[in-house]
């Protein structure tokens, strides 16, 4: 049995015994649009509970457009030309584009071309938030749950915000997309703190899927509506990333919408918990580097039983990443034990503790190997993680040490397809 895990660029493929207990689990197929760019034309001029973009541009002088960073594999080659041709008549020194960088690092001059494009770094102002300093953010309100929300004061200043991104199940927003541009995207280091904060990564339902009562996604987009001028443009796209519908008007309606829409094909109900559960990370962009790689960890994590195996491929070409927290946490303890008390007794002085929260509650329940061919044996380790070389090889040792009744399932495509555990 042959399985190809999506895997950097090019994906992995794994040969597994035909006589394993194995199940797969993937995506519902969804076809992408006939004409990508067609479609977010359409959206813009048929936007939900929104008058069109290009009504919207009659009353306004300045047009700030909003952009993930290189760890999303939103299609901006597609998504930038047809925004553009329907903010024609907005002058090009009057759009801005901004970097919703959120804690990650800066994205280089390289990064910025393979985003957006050459003739968009070269010809508009790009302007990436510095989440660490705070004269570059602006008060502007504060959520019921009592959370401070400092936004990008040069974003502020333009008359019309137009967040953009993709949707897909989100291991502790519910959902991608929506508000998430904004916050943590475009925010001050101690608002992104108190989102992220562990107690309230310790809630019920901030999980998988979740929005209605979910505290820290209604954070998020209470703290969106603190802003005027907003306009949404999220896309869903198919394991072949392309895009297979197209969300845009006002935040709520839209991204309600696109959170339907991604469910009903993105999670998966399974009737057990598996002994060996083999993953990805997405592949390209997503697999950039072990910080992110918890995500399609944490995916495998919701079928996996305790004092099972979850195996990942991720290519983790940007590394750990190097002097970010989450290596110097890594770099400050001796085990997975320590990870917890580490980020509770130090969480007002760390940027973000997200990833070893949901790292640490993994591998006290399950043992996590990774496969990387851009990592040696000592990195990995360094982040606690087992390493491997052949992925085969290693499902045959730990089925064979279970035995001849080891239940295996594979995730070709990591955390775009969410599985989870009928109740």
């Amino acid at each position: 049995m042959l399985v190809k895990l999506a895997y950097g660029k090019t994906g992995y493929t794994v040969e597994l015994p035909d006589n394993y207990n194995i199940d797969m689990i993937e995506p519902r197929w969804v076809e992408s649009v006939p004409d990508e760019k067609l479609a977010i034309i359409t959206s813009l001029r048929n936007p939900y509970n929104s008058r069109s973009l290009a009504d919207l541009i009659t009353s306004v002088e300045r047009v700030a457009i909003v952009f993930s960073d290189l760890t999303r594999a939103t299609p901006y080659h597609i998504i930038i030309p047809a925004l553009l041709g329907e903010l024609q008549n907005i002058p090009r020194e009057n759009i801005c584009f901004f970097c919703a960088n959120g804690t990650h690092r800066p994205v280089t001059g390289d990064e910025l071309v393979r985003i957006l494009g050459r003739d968009i770094v070269m010809n508009y102002k790009i302007v990436q938030n510095d989440a660490n300093d705070l004269s570059l953010h602006k008060y502007v309100g504060r959520t019921s749950s009592g959370n401070e929300i400092y936004l990008n004061e040069e974003l502020l200043k333009y008359d019309l915000k137009i967040l953009t991104g993709f949707i897909e199940p989100h291991f502790f927003a519910g959902f991608s997309g929506g508000g998430k541009a904004l916050m943590p995207g475009m925010a001050y280091i101690e608002t992104i703190r108190y989102n992220h904060s562990i107690a309230n990564l310790s809630l019920e339902n901030v999980s998988w899927g979740i929005t209605t009562g979910n505290r820290l996604w209604e954070d998020i987009m209470e703290a969106a509506e603190f802003v005027q001028g907003l306009f949404l443009l999220n896309i869903t796209l198919n394991k072949e990333k392309k895009i297979t519908s197209v969300f845009s008007g006002d935040l709520r309606t839209a991204h309600r919408a696109g959170c339907r829409f991604t469910k009903d094909s993105a999670m998966v109900p399974v009737e057990k918990l598996y002994d060996i559960v083999i993953t990805s990370n997405s592949g390209y962009p997503l697999d950039l580097n072990v910080y992110q790689t918890v995500k399609g960890m944490s995916a495998a994590a919701q079928i996996v039983k305790t004092g099972g195996h979850i195996i990942i491929a991720s290519e983790c070409w940007d590394g750990i990443p190097a002097k970010s927290d989450y290596e110097m946490i890594l770099e400050s303890v001796n085990s997975v034990n320590e990870l917890m008390d580490f980020i509770q007794s130090r969480e007002h002085q760390l940027k973000d503790t997200w990833q070893i929260f949901f790292q640490a509650h993994i591998q006290q329940r399950a043992t996590v190997h990774l496969f990387s061919d851009k990592l040696d044996h000592k990195t990995i380790e360094k982040a606690f993680l087992s390493p491997v070389n052949d992925i085969t090889g290693v499902t045959k040792m730990l089925a064979g040490e279970i035995g001849p009744g080891a239940d295996i399932c594979v995730i070709p495509e990591g955390p775009q397809t969410i599985p989870y555990l009928k109740k």
